[in-house]
């Protein structure tokens, strides 16, 4: 099952978070609308918002609320791609030109600004504190998770826990606060909005798992990036992790030095560690175990066509191709 039919229950909510997303992404600075523009037509999976959604539904929650805070959880979500994209020196996202290779990196990291700035602005008017104190403390530790991503860029010695931090505090922690988000929108009991923060971080941890998989074995026609992308910006992700541990001296040399230098041209070699040390699988096998996890936190919530998607989405985070 596609992305799309899985999130039928929600398509009403999702077209109107869309409509409240460029209501709210209007500008008297040309440039920001026209950035704002190029990054809504980019689509995208748009899963954080669909978790708002989900939770929130899902527990009872019922009017435009929900909405609202779907659209802040995307506008941080694109906000934090536009700064990764510069940091990384990205040109291409979903097959297509970044905004900081189409405008430059200054337009790209005040566009990312300003959508932070209007999220919180948007955040204010929903009323409730508890989703800003959420999303100052989630928002804060993304920006670490960067900085750790930045000092570990490049470096053979990190190993599987300090991989494991860099993934929760730069992808699981938002898909938590999604999750939280939506339950705050239905009023949820601490017990529901914890439940449902677990979740999200479970399967936060199992989707960033699988994304650093079809780093090496996505077809680049499917996903919109080469192979290798990671290895190519000195990022140790767990299957370079794992070949290095379980490799022969030869293969951890070959895949520290790629790591530590500029790792294209080694790509090929690289892979062949890579499966020869079957990292690949063992990195799949963690992200079963994190989805078993998640499913495992909705066991209490009452059965509905959301709660059917949530558990779905477990499954879909393991077997999509990109």
């Amino acid at each position: 099952m596609d992305l799309k039919t899985l999130l039928s229950p929600i398509a009403e909510d999702m077209l109107g978070m869309d409509r409240i997303i460029r209501a709210r992404l209007s500008s008297e600075v040309a440039l920001i609308n026209e950035v704002g523009g190029y990054i809504v037509s980019a689509g995208g999976k748009r899963l954080r918002p669909a978790l708002v959604l989900l939770s929130a539904r899902a527990l009872g929650a019922t009017g435009e609320q929900p909405r609202l805070l779907a659209a802040v959880m995307e506008l941080i979500h694109t906000a934090t791609l536009l700064h990764d994209d510069v940091v990384d020196h990205s040109d291409l996202r979903r097959g297509r030109r970044t905004a900081n290779a189409q405008w430059g990196n200054e337009a790209a990291v005040l566009s990312g600004d300003f959508l932070y700035s209007r999220s919180f602005q948007m955040m204010v008017e929903s009323g409730r504190m508890p989703v800003m104190r959420l999303m100052a403390d989630t928002t804060n530790a993304i920006a670490e998770g960067e900085v750790l991503q930045l000092m570990n860029a490049g470096d053979p010695d990190v190993d599987e826990a300090r991989y494991l931090r860099v993934i929760e505090l730069k992808t699981a922690v938002l898909f938590r606060a999604a999750m939280q988000a939506g339950a705050i929108a239905a009023d949820a009991t601490a017990q529901q909005v914890q439940a449902m923060g677990r979740y999200g971080h479970e399967l936060g941890m199992a989707f960033q798992l699988i994304d650093d998989v079809l780093d090496y074995t996505a077809d680049p026609e499917v996903s919109g990036k080469a192979v290798g992308n990671d290895l190519a910006e000195g990022k140790p992700t767990l299957p370079l992790i794992h070949a290095m541990r379980a490799g022969t001296p030869e293969q951890a040399a070959l895949v520290r030095a790629a790591l530590s230098g500029d790792g294209a041209p080694q790509l090929d070699a690289v892979l062949k560690a890579v499966d020869a040390t079957d990292a690949i699988p063992y990195t799949r096998a963690l992200a079963e175990a994190y989805s078993l996890s998640a499913t495992a936190a909705l066991g209490d919530l009452p059965d509905s066509p959301y709660k059917k998607t949530l558990l779905d989405l477990a499954s879909f985070a393991l077997t999509r191709a990109s």
